[in-house]
C-alpha cells in the first residue's frame, strides 16, 4: 500500500460560514531509506492568523520552523534507516498505526498504536523492527531558548 495522508483544512466564507477550504492529498517524500513524510500544515508567530487563503503546507520548512509549528506525519517502514538526532523543540506525537522502539541515549521504549510522546528536546532515534509499517503524527513546535 502506498502511503498517502488526505487533508481537510476548514476557513470561512466571504459570509464569514465555515467551509472546507482544502480537500486532497498531501504531497510526501521521503528523506532517507524506509521513511516517507508528508507536512499536513505549519503556522507561524503565537498567536496563530487564521485568515487568509495560502496553503500553509505548501511552507518550506525543516524539522521545526521558526516561531511557529509544523503538523507532519511519517511512515516508518520495517528496517527504516537510522537518524539519531535533536531539536530544540517540543514534540507531541500520536502512534497512529503499527509499532516502534524510541532510543534515547541508548535506552529504549516500544511504543504501539494509541501510544502518545511529548519529545521535549531529547536526542532520540525511531526504529521499527516489526513487519508492518508504522505512522506516526507529530506537531512540533519550536522551543523558545
Amino acid at each position: 500500500m502506498t502511503f498517502q495522508v488526505r487533508r481537510v483544512v476548514t476557513g470561512h466564507d466571504a459570509s464569514g460560514k465555515a467551509i472546507v477550504t482544502i480537500d486532497d492529498l498531501v504531497p510526501v517524500n521521503s528523506a532517507r531509506p524506509g521513511v516517507t513524510t508528508a507536512v499536513a500544515w505549519t503556522s507561524e508567530g503565537f498567536p496563530v492568523d487564521n485568515n487568509g487563503d495560502a496553503d500553509e503546507g505548501k511552507r518550506q520548512t525543516g524539522t521545526t520552523h521558526a516561531n511557529g509549528t509544523v503538523f507532519r506525519i511519517i511512515e516508518f517502514a520495517p528496517g527504516n534507516g537510522p537518524r539519531n538526532h535533536r531539536t530544540d523543540s517540543i514534540d507531541y506525537a500520536c502512534i497512529l498505526s503499527g509499532e516502534i522502539d524510541m532510543d534515547l541515549d541508548g535506552e529504549e521504549v516500544h511504543l504501539k498504536a494509541g501510544d502518545v510522546i511529548v519529545q521535549r528536546g531529547t536526542i532520540h532515534n525511531w526504529i521499527n523492527r516489526g513487519t508492518e509499517p508504522c505512522v506516526i503524527a507529530f506537531e512540533i513546535g519550536r522551543a523558545h531558548v
